[in-house]
């Protein structure tokens, strides 16, 4: 038995009595057509059940509709958030995402082979760690690359970033305010770009206050990384009365074993401060003072200017930097009394 065959754009066109090139407008957008037109067009393809053919569109357009998104597979509560509205947007320009995690710098190559089979329309790197020489294979194979919230010194690619230098300068300027002397740093994984840049800003504004040889711990921007960080700066002499976080998730991490396993109060034993600004940090047992990324301008830009670049990849690249929202909650205080 011989399937029912499939409706064509060309079978909508004869039966609205129009031209198949009025259809293709009807469902690409950003093409004119007049309002009258789409109406017929698009109760006649009702009427048939037609869908349009991705596929067909693709070799027309010359473009798979489709943007890789690079992702880190660390713990991180704000990358689903940033992925949500890059999707939504993304969406709203009819493209699709693409998702592919990455578990450690090295396997950048292997995922970038893949996005070289799929031959997406572009790239937006939410956490990976991009050198000059990955960027540079982006541009031999003619596909735009966004870098969100992290840059390549020396290279021309577009970034979207949060002003990390500010945002740290205000919250050490409250923890210096309050007195505090003895500090810990927790920062995040060493092949991070975003943790990097944000224990650089750390140590550089610590010093400009006039506190240096800060100790630090490492983790992996998870919960409990955050919580074996802390508990290793225990296990020391210098004990901290103020802990800088590279981001939220550890600083919650904190938070809960300096309770737990040390009965510590929290602001008044020990004050805590965190990046990002994740639904969590709201949360009555936490109210984390941090700092919030303005996500829907960031997210917003990432788009836009990742489709100005396919529509016109002779375009210069572009950085655009905002600042975030110092967020003032209840983890920090006065340095406590030393007994």
């Amino acid at each position: 038995m011989i399937g029912k065959k499939s409706v064509t754009s060309y079978d909508v066109a004869k039966a609205a009595g129009v031209s198949q090139s009025a259809v293709s407008r009807v469902y690409r957008e950003g093409l004119s057509v007049s309002q009258k037109t789409r109406e017929k067009v698009l109760a006649t393809a009702n009427a048939l059940g037609y869908k349009p053919n991705a596929i067909a569109r693709m070799l027309i357009t010359k473009r798979s509709g489709m943007v890789a998104v690079i992702l880190s597979s660390r713990a991180n509560l704000i990358y689903p958030e940033v992925l949500s509205l890059l999707n939504k947007r993304l969406s709203e320009k009819n493209e699709r995402v693409l998702l592919f995690n990455l578990d450690d710098a090295a396997g950048l190559d292997d995922i970038l082979e893949q996005i070289w089979t799929f031959q997406v329309d572009g790239v937006i790197a939410l956490a990976a760690h991009f050198d000059n020489e990955s960027i540079n294979k982006f541009k031999d194979h003619n596909i735009p690359v966004i870098l969100y919230n992290r840059r390549v010194t020396g290279n021309s690619a577009s970034s979207v970033c949060c002003n990390h230098e500010q945002g740290l300068n205000d919250l050490i300027k409250i923890l210096h305010d309050f007195g505090h002397k003895q500090f810990l740093v927790v920062a995040g994984p060493t092949e991070s770009d975003v943790a990097q840049e944000r224990l650089e800003c750390s140590i550089k504004s610590l010093a400009n206050k006039g506190h240096t040889d800060v100790p630090i711990e490492y983790g992996d921007f998870s919960y409990d990384s955050g919580r074996k960080a802390f508990a290793a700066s225990m296990q020391s002499s210098a004990i901290p009365t103020a802990v800088i976080c590279g981001n939220d998730t550890m600083a919650i991490g904190v938070i809960d074993e300096a309770r737990q396993n040390y009965g510590l109060r929290i602001p008044e034993d020990l004050s805590i401060v965190g990046f990002d600004g994740v639904n969590a940090v709201f949360w009555h047992s936490y109210q984390l003072t941090t700092v919030k990324q303005p996500l829907e301008q960031m997210t917003k830009a990432a788009v836009d200017i990742l489709l100005e670049q396919i529509e016109s990849p002779e375009n210069p690249a572009q950085l655009r930097v905002w600042s975030g929202s110092l967020i003032k909650g209840n983890t920090v205080g006065p340095v406590r009394n030393e007994k």
